[in-house]
């Protein structure tokens, strides 16, 4: 294996859908030891979060990362990205030409990991009892186009939508959509805890310390039946309070891979490694993003003119060089410059930073200045370089003299509840896609029952640009109501994207698949992990 691997990414956007059938494959023989995964994502079951691996609650990357291993959706992303494919399902499409009538019929001998058959009524028992609990995460509003779930049979489901919804496969493959056993999930009461019972290609037994994780344990489920092979027979997953443990582990050969979140250090240090060096560095396309939200009803920056000044005076490029380098780019827009229908709207608008043309924004608004107020920002889900690279903000927009800024940092499972009961103003966030449409990078943010629980609204938005594009199944088509969409919002400012970054992955030479190890969603795909001898 090369000492560094890059994948290109792959073109990125959702194709017509139309009717497909899709065998299974068998699973890998696998065996040997078990692969043993380091990560810094933490996974805590608190007063506020207590069932933070149930599909109807789960919404961020890393407890995603752990129902993708264990449960089973009805349509998946396949190797290398693309359109969806049927998974759980032997065939799945739109049977009606407005898109609005999407069937699925069930693979045979479907089962749970505890041998239950799985029924057409399971997968409407599991659809249905997400958008019924709407949990506050927001994760229930992907299925927010569904009007009612039919069943017709033992193995047919027959999705009903409220409207035309050309990404709705690509829905129907996230984790919120996962097949749940009614006997272990309530219909109207969310799973506490840390079991997940599914028909994926594992099962899980999570190894605890107080309400946390200390290690999610994978094993091979024999009754697995879907699209994917699996080339080992277990997999560890060990979280570490920080990105140095996870590095000195990898080092003294505790773990076999180390992924989210490195430093940019570590990656750096990892790239310049002499060719002999037994870890590999693998980079990988990814479309992760990070943005600065805003609470608009929170006084200091109700007014518009006070994020627009901000968006003014932020120096992405600084931000990128100075903190992350070539591990980020720039984002001028929600929408990442690799997914169709992206523009750089927020470019367009203001341009280069510029002091001037923000002391006049909030001069004409009559905004007193400075304008103090705090960014507030997660410790420990998106990377150790997150505190640096909030005190650049803090700087340049302190710098420009219009205003008076401190930064808090605050444990994710404290940071997420406060986020969603809108107690900060300004605050630091980051995405990983859903599905790779541009949909997904704008409506989790901007429709009804958004992820922020924001109080923006926009009606255009809302009731005529999202479902426009929605209609096109050609997402080339859907770019005139995805360009409007994002000029609005950089004129509005809910939200101030700041860069799109790379991924990347870790790990000794003889672990093989690592090229797979994540999919542009940051879909941590264990499966595709095996050890023999590099190439």
């Amino acid at each position: 294996m090369n000492r560094k691997t890059l994948v290109l990414p792959a073109v990125v956007g959702l194709l017509a859908p139309v009717l497909a059938a899709c065998g299974g494959a068998d699973s890998g023989s696998g065996g040997g030891d078990a692969i043993v995964v380091g990560t810094t994502d933490r996974f805590t079951a608190t007063k506020a979060a207590p069932a933070p691996l149930d599909p109807a609650y789960a919404y961020d990357v890393g407890t995603w990362n752990i129902l993708r291993q264990t449960v089973q959706t009805l349509m998946i992303v396949p190797k290398g990205d693309g359109d969806p494919v049927p998974e759980a399902a032997q065939s799945c499409g739109f049977t009606d030409s407005g898109n609005e009538r999407y069937a699925c019929k069930l693979r045979d001998g479907l089962k749970f990991a505890n041998g239950d058959a799985i029924t057409a009524a399971d997968v409407k028992f599991s659809i249905d009892r997400a958008r019924a609990i709407k949990a506050d995460t927001g994760v229930f509003a992907l299925l927010s186009t569904i009007d009612t779930v039919e069943t017709q049979g033992d193995n047919e489901v027959i999705f009903h939508l409220k409207t035309a919804d050309a990404t709705f496969p690509s829905k129907l493959s996230t984790p919120v959509a996962g097949i749940v056993n009614p006997d272990d999930y309530e219909k109207n009461k969310l799973r506490e805890g840390f079991e997940v019972d599914g028909s994926g290609p594992y099962t899980l037994k999570a190894e605890t310390d107080g309400d946390a994780i200390t290690k999610a344990v994978f094993t091979k489920n024999p009754n697995y039946k879907g699209t994917l092979k699996v080339n080992n027979d277990e997999v560890d997953m060990v979280s570490y309070d920080d990105a140095d443990a996870m590095d000195t582990a990898l080092e003294k050969g505790d773990i076999d891979l180390m992924t989210r979140t490195m430093s940019p250090e570590q990656i750096k240090k990892l790239s310049d490694a002499a060719a002999d060096s037994d870890i590999d560095l693998v980079e990988l396309a990814g479309l992760e993003i990070r943005y600065l939200a805003f609470n608009t009803d929170a006084p200091v920056v109700k007014t518009k003119a006070v994020r627009q000044a901000m968006a003014q005076v932020i120096n992405r490029n600084e931000l990128v060089s100075q903190v992350y380098g070539s591990q980020a780019e720039a984002l001028y827009s929600l929408v990442p410059a690799s997914v169709t229908g992206h523009s750089n709207a927020f470019f367009n608008k203001y341009s280069d930073p510029s002091v001037t043309k923000a002391r006049a924004l909030l001069t004409e608004a009559n905004i007193t200045t400075p304008v103090k107020l705090t960014l507030n920002y997660t410790t420990d889900h998106y990377g150790p370089a997150t505190k640096q690279e909030f005190e650049l903000l803090k700087k340049q927009l302190n710098d420009s003299g219009l205003f008076d800024v401190t930064v808090k940092g605050t444990a994710w499972d404290t940071f997420a509840p406060a986020e969603r009961k809108g107690e900060y103003a300004v605050y630091g966030m980051g995405w990983f896609p859903d599905f790779p449409d541009a949909d997904n990078f704008l409506a989790p943010f901007l429709d009804k029952d958004n992820t922020l629980n924001s109080p923006y609204t926009n009606s255009e938005i809302i009731n005529k640009l999202i479902p426009q594009s929605r209609r096109e199944a050609d997402r080339i088509s859907a770019g005139k109501s995805l360009t409007e969409i994002q000029d609005i919002v950089a004129d509005d400012v809910p939200i101030l994207p700041l860069w799109q970054g790379k991924q990347y992955v870790a790990a000794n030479t003889d672990i093989t698949g690592t090229a797979y190890a994540l999919n542009s969603s940051a879909t941590l795909q264990l499966w595709e992990l095996g050890r023999g001898v590099s190439n």
